[in-house]
Protein backbone atom coordinates (compact mmCIF):
# COMPACT_ATOMS: atom_id res chain seq x y z
CA UNK A 1 0.00 0.00 0.00
CA UNK A 2 1.27 3.43 -0.69
CA UNK A 3 2.33 5.97 1.85
CA UNK A 4 -0.64 8.10 2.52
CA UNK A 5 -0.14 11.75 2.55
CA UNK A 6 -1.56 12.37 5.75
CA UNK A 7 -0.25 14.04 9.08
CA UNK A 8 -1.50 14.59 12.59
CA UNK A 9 -0.65 17.10 15.58
CA UNK A 10 -1.97 18.05 18.87
CA UNK A 11 -3.93 21.13 19.74
CA UNK A 12 -2.88 21.07 23.78
CA UNK A 13 -1.37 24.34 24.97
CA UNK A 14 2.65 24.33 24.44
CA UNK A 15 5.06 23.77 27.36
CA UNK A 16 6.64 26.12 29.57
CA UNK A 17 6.98 29.46 28.80
CA UNK A 18 6.01 28.72 24.63
CA UNK A 19 3.33 30.88 23.55
CA UNK A 20 3.23 30.06 19.51
CA UNK A 21 3.42 26.56 18.14
CA UNK A 22 3.71 26.35 14.30
CA UNK A 23 1.26 23.64 13.34
CA UNK A 24 1.92 24.34 9.53
CA UNK A 25 5.41 22.87 10.11
CA UNK A 26 4.07 19.76 12.52
CA UNK A 27 1.48 18.89 9.76
CA UNK A 28 3.73 19.87 6.26
CA UNK A 29 0.87 22.38 5.14
CA UNK A 30 2.66 24.43 2.09
CA UNK A 31 -0.36 26.42 0.66
CA UNK A 32 -1.86 28.42 4.39
CA UNK A 33 -0.56 29.09 8.23
CA UNK A 34 -2.01 27.61 11.27
CA UNK A 35 -0.53 28.07 14.44
CA UNK A 36 -1.65 27.30 18.01
CA UNK A 37 -1.16 30.48 20.27
CA UNK A 38 -1.38 30.19 24.27
CA UNK A 39 -1.78 33.41 26.22
CA UNK A 40 -2.25 33.41 30.16
CA UNK A 41 -4.29 35.92 31.71
CA UNK A 42 -2.31 39.36 31.22
CA UNK A 43 -0.40 38.59 28.52
CA UNK A 44 -0.69 40.04 25.18
CA UNK A 45 1.49 39.66 21.74
CA UNK A 46 2.92 42.10 18.96
CA UNK A 47 1.18 44.49 17.45
CA UNK A 48 1.73 43.29 14.21
CA UNK A 49 0.23 43.20 10.49
CA UNK A 50 0.87 41.06 7.32
CA UNK A 51 2.20 42.19 3.93
CA UNK A 52 -0.29 39.73 1.67
CA UNK A 53 -1.66 37.18 4.11
CA UNK A 54 -4.93 37.59 6.11
CA UNK A 55 -5.57 35.98 8.99
CA UNK A 56 -8.63 34.05 10.87
CA UNK A 57 -8.51 34.12 14.64
CA UNK A 58 -10.62 30.69 16.05
CA UNK A 59 -11.06 31.04 19.86
CA UNK A 60 -10.81 27.59 21.53
CA UNK A 61 -10.77 28.08 24.92
CA UNK A 62 -10.97 31.85 27.24
CA UNK A 63 -10.98 35.15 25.57
CA UNK A 64 -9.88 36.80 23.26
CA UNK A 65 -9.30 40.60 23.35
CA UNK A 66 -8.37 42.23 19.70
CA UNK A 67 -7.08 45.59 19.34
CA UNK A 68 -7.34 47.16 16.31
CA UNK A 69 -5.89 50.32 17.15
CA UNK A 70 -7.03 53.85 18.56
CA UNK A 71 -8.70 52.22 21.03
CA UNK A 72 -10.81 49.84 18.86
CA UNK A 73 -11.34 46.23 20.44
CA UNK A 74 -13.56 43.32 20.40
CA UNK A 75 -13.78 40.66 22.47
CA UNK A 76 -14.29 37.21 21.26
CA UNK A 77 -15.17 34.14 23.50
CA UNK A 78 -14.78 30.18 23.03
CA UNK A 79 -15.99 29.43 19.00
CA UNK A 80 -15.67 32.52 17.85
CA UNK A 81 -13.54 33.90 15.38
CA UNK A 82 -12.54 37.32 13.40
CA UNK A 83 -11.06 37.66 10.20
CA UNK A 84 -8.66 40.72 10.06
CA UNK A 85 -7.23 41.58 6.74
CA UNK A 86 -3.35 41.67 6.05
CA UNK A 87 -2.89 45.77 6.35
CA UNK A 88 -4.41 45.83 9.90
CA UNK A 89 -2.49 46.19 12.70
CA UNK A 90 -3.61 44.05 15.62
CA UNK A 91 -2.75 42.89 18.77
CA UNK A 92 -3.98 39.43 20.59
CA UNK A 93 -4.49 39.93 24.36
CA UNK A 94 -5.54 37.94 26.69
CA UNK A 95 -7.13 40.53 29.51
CA UNK A 96 -9.09 37.81 31.22
CA UNK A 97 -8.61 35.27 34.23
CA UNK A 98 -8.32 32.24 32.31
CA UNK A 99 -5.60 30.75 29.76
CA UNK A 100 -6.87 31.56 26.24
CA UNK A 101 -5.77 29.26 23.85
CA UNK A 102 -6.61 30.24 19.79
CA UNK A 103 -5.90 29.29 16.18
CA UNK A 104 -4.14 31.30 14.25
CA UNK A 105 -4.75 30.82 10.22
CA UNK A 106 -3.40 32.72 7.24
CA UNK A 107 -3.17 32.81 3.88
CA UNK A 108 -2.95 34.87 0.39
CA UNK A 109 -3.93 34.47 -3.12
CA UNK A 110 -6.98 32.97 -4.31
CA UNK A 111 -9.26 30.25 -2.59
CA UNK A 112 -9.23 26.82 -4.65
CA UNK A 113 -12.90 26.56 -4.04
CA UNK A 114 -15.12 23.31 -5.01
CA UNK A 115 -11.96 21.41 -5.86
CA UNK A 116 -13.52 18.04 -3.76
CA UNK A 117 -14.40 14.59 -5.25
CA UNK A 118 -16.47 12.39 -3.57
CA UNK A 119 -17.45 8.51 -3.57
CA UNK A 120 -20.78 6.57 -2.53
CA UNK A 121 -18.73 4.00 -1.13
CA UNK A 122 -14.89 2.76 -0.46
CA UNK A 123 -15.33 0.49 -3.58
CA UNK A 124 -16.75 3.00 -6.21
CA UNK A 125 -14.06 3.04 -8.87
CA UNK A 126 -13.26 6.21 -10.68
CA UNK A 127 -11.88 9.80 -10.11
CA UNK A 128 -14.59 10.38 -7.84
CA UNK A 129 -17.88 13.32 -8.38
CA UNK A 130 -18.34 16.47 -6.60
CA UNK A 131 -19.70 16.07 -3.46
CA UNK A 132 -23.00 17.73 -4.17
CA UNK A 133 -24.23 14.69 -6.10
CA UNK A 134 -23.15 11.98 -3.98
CA UNK A 135 -25.97 11.36 -1.08
CA UNK A 136 -24.76 11.37 2.53
CA UNK A 137 -24.11 8.29 3.85
CA UNK A 138 -26.40 6.46 6.76
CA UNK A 139 -25.37 7.58 10.02
CA UNK A 140 -24.25 5.15 12.46
CA UNK A 141 -26.85 3.48 14.90
CA UNK A 142 -26.44 4.80 18.22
Amino acid sequence: MAELDVAFASLRAPDGDERFVALRRQLGVTSFGINLIALEAGERGRIHRHERQEEVYVVLEGELTLALGGGDERVLGRGELARVGPAVRRQLINAGPQPLLLLALGGSGEHAGRDGRAWASWDEPGEGRAPQEVPLPEDLSR
